[in-house]
């Protein structure tokens, strides 16, 4: 017996799910914008117990921009405060801006993407149209517009972040559910006499759920990117709240004298940008090999 029929049956009795998890493996760069995302993640939940003191206590205004030392390892800002601690929790304040922006543009992503590769027609034709609207209008501009009417604040950075984040996603879906209507197994449940709603909850969006989980984590990013964006203009998450955006926009002003002001949270912003980015390109190419390239 031939090496190939020996290895054949074992390969049949693995999951697509270990094939895609073999996939990722092989791909250096979204492993390792995981592995920077969990230590993120780890960090932000566990501020309290890494960090020396609270982000707003003003412990030492005497050493006011102090540079980095063994002892305050990101230096002291401008106020006094330990800018390694503020850096911390901006780290919170980001990382759940871009997974509840994430989540909130998934929940408007699905059912448009949904209705419109199942239906097509006039239902396609008018979501198309929609996404066509906001792709032409500048995320920052509108984010700008609405955060100076509403003057900023946690949850309407989130609330702009969804509603520019929800078209890749709904996209995503769309192409997926034209695929996947033409399948047998759609045509086997028309055939029984299944109503449209029907096939879509239980059979079109469970089989779409790769390019769901991808759109969800390229939503991060981008909905990050949207507050520090805002919280530098100045109307994002307001003050003494610690955002990576704010603190870039108060070392600016120190960055000829005071490097580490503007150096660290812009590095953080960065880092956490690209990992997250990273590893999205990775998941997506993982669970759908026919997309890489493209």
């Amino acid at each position: 017996m031939s090496e190939v029929t020996i290895i054949a049956p074992a390969l049949r009795q693995r999951s697509p799910l270990w094939f895609a998890w073999q996939r990722f493996l092989g791909n250096k760069a979204a492993l390792a914008g995981g592995i920077v995302m969990a230590i993120l993640i780890l960090m932000a939940i566990f501020a309290p117990l890494i960090t020396p003191v609270p982000p707003d206590a003003q412990l030492f205004l005497t050493q006011g921009l102090a540079f980095p030392s063994a002892e305050h390892w990101f230096g002291i800002d401008g106020l006094g405060r330990d800018f390694y601690t503020r850096i911390v929790y901006g780290a919170r304040v980001s990382l759940s801006i871009g997974f509840i922006a994430a989540g909130f543009s998934v929940l408007i992503g699905i059912p448009l993407g949904a209705l419109a590769g199942y239906f097509g027609g006039k239902t396609d034709w008018f979501v198309m149209r929609i996404i066509e609207l906001f792709s032409v209008v500048p995320p920052l501009l509108a984010a700008m517009l609405l955060g100076a009417l509403t003057r900023g604040g946690y949850f309407t950075i989130v609330l702009i972040a969804a509603l520019f984040g929800w078209v890749q996603v709904c996209l995503l879906v769309r192409a997926q559910v034209k695929a996947l209507r033409e399948k047998e197994f759609v045509r086997a449940a028309q055939a029984l006499g299944a109503s449209p709603w029907y096939i879509i909850r239980h059979h079109l969006i469970p089989n779409s759920i790769s390019p769901i989980i991808v759109g969800f984590v390229l939503a991060i990013p981008l909905a990050m990117m949207l507050e520090a964006s805002l919280s530098f203009l100045g109307i994002g998450v307001p003050p003494p709240t610690p955002t990576w955006g704010q603190m870039i926009n108060e070392g600016i002003n120190f960055m000829f004298f005071y490097w580490h002001m503007a150096v660290f949270p812009t590095a953080a912003l960065a880092i956490t940008v690209l990992a997250t980015t990273l590893f999205g390109d990775g998941l997506r190419d993982a669970l759908d090999p026919t997309l890489k390239g493209r």
